[in-house]
């Protein structure tokens, strides 16, 4: 009798742990240990985020969020990847991925492109923090809502802010608000302090080679075919598109706000500037998009720039949001183009490797350029 009461409570205690040790598989991950040191920052959104030091693993969540934290070289803390980071696309114009892809493509999914976060994707992946962010005053910007909303969901410390531009003083405002919030929280604030002094000196450079052409001088220019949530024709302009900015050439259609738009094609063939420039994105839609139309339609083929030749090939920079190593190396292609005394001394593709190897740490112009035949930086033959 004992030894058959013994088995029993041997059997039983074996169930026991077998039912425990179950409940532990079916748990869940559990949290990561709690570090002794912790740091607490105040993030684009003006809250206050407590985030584990040193930060050791991260998601990014919305557009150019993981663009943002290649370029303060915080890429090996990525451990999760949206929607657009999974694909393999035949046209890749992010310099970013392109130098990345192999490492960024196998990792785990934690949700849709765009900000679309999955709260249980990102419980179980689990990082110690999550970037999230997105372009102000568009259908793909974050809010403190969303930021909140996904803190509170999934216990992970959520640090928001607005993605920002060069467009304008407030937005550059908030682009380097968002590179020294990430900074800071990852540990390289000096990374963050470099590429805004980067950005600084590449724009006083432009200015000091330009700022004094009279504005009877300014050549007379126009954009057309603007990538913006894909490709698009030549009535796809940016009236304050940065490089024709910076080297003070007279967009004809800056008196349209500082946003994209699309104008009319009436407008184009009225304003006849001196010099087009097409966005090589525009290539991947039938007849290759706004170079099909120069070459076809009647009104503009009349043009100036086109009967003259003077249309020239940029590469395309709005990319899942705005690829700012390409805004910059597009700038001394167009200052070479318009004034080019002023520029004899830059190789523009030199020069865009240059700048492609500071924020994403590889010389890629060629490679990049690859993806649309190869006519980037290039006077196109009409």
């Amino acid at each position: 009798m004992n030894n058959r009461i013994y088995s029993i409570l041997c059997g039983v205690l074996l169930l026991a742990l077998l039912a425990v040790a179950g409940c532990v598989g079916d748990s869940g991950p559990s949290a990561p240990p709690t570090g002794q040191n912790e740091m607490t920052l105040t993030d684009g959104f003006g809250r206050t985020v407590t985030i584990p030091q040193p930060v050791e693993s991260v998601l990014c969540s919305g557009s150019g969020t993981l663009r943002y934290l290649v370029y303060l070289q915080g890429e090996d803390l990525v451990v999760g990847v949206d929607s657009i980071e999974k694909q393999h696309r035949d046209i890749e114009g992010r310099p970013y991925a392109l130098v990345h892809r192999e490492r960024f493509q196998p990792l785990p999914l934690f949700g849709e492109f765009r900000g679309k976060d999955d709260p249980e994707k990102v419980i179980g992946i689990w990082p110690e923090l999550v970037f999230k962010g997105g372009s102000t005053g568009t259908a793909y910007g974050t809010s403190i809502a969303e930021v909140d909303d996904l803190q509170t969901k999934t216990g992970v410390p959520v640090v928001g802010f607005a993605y920002g531009s060069l467009r304008n003083q407030a937005e550059k405002t908030e682009m380097y608000t968002a590179l020294r919030v990430m900074g800071k929280a990852i540990g390289n604030d000096a990374r963050a302090e470099e590429i805004i002094a980067y950005i600084e000196a590449t724009m006083a450079d432009l200015e000091a080679r330009t700022g004094d052409i009279p504005a009877a001088d300014q050549k007379r220019v126009y954009i057309g075919g603007v990538s913006s949530a894909g490709a698009h024709g030549i009535i796809s302009t940016e009236p304050a598109y940065p490089p024709f900015l910076w080297v003070h050439a007279d967009n004809v259609a800056s008196g349209l706000g500082t946003a994209h738009v699309d104008v009319a094609k009436e407008a184009i063939v009225d304003w006849d500037p001196e010099y087009l420039f097409i966005d090589a994105g525009t290539t991947s839609m039938d007849n290759q998009g706004a170079i099909g139309q120069l070459k076809t339609d009647p009104a503009l083929k009349g043009l100036s720039a086109v009967k003259e030749g003077r249309v020239y090939i940029v590469l395309p920079y709005n990319f899942y949001n705005t690829n700012y190593e390409t805004v910059l190396a597009n700038a001394y292609f167009v200052g070479s183009v318009l004034y080019p005394d002023r520029f004899a001394d830059v190789d523009p593709v030199e020069k865009a490797d240059e700048i492609y190897t500071f924020f994403v740490g590889k010389p890629v112009f060629n490679e990049l350029n690859s993806q649309y035949g190869g006519i980037g930086f290039s006077q196109f033959p009409m």
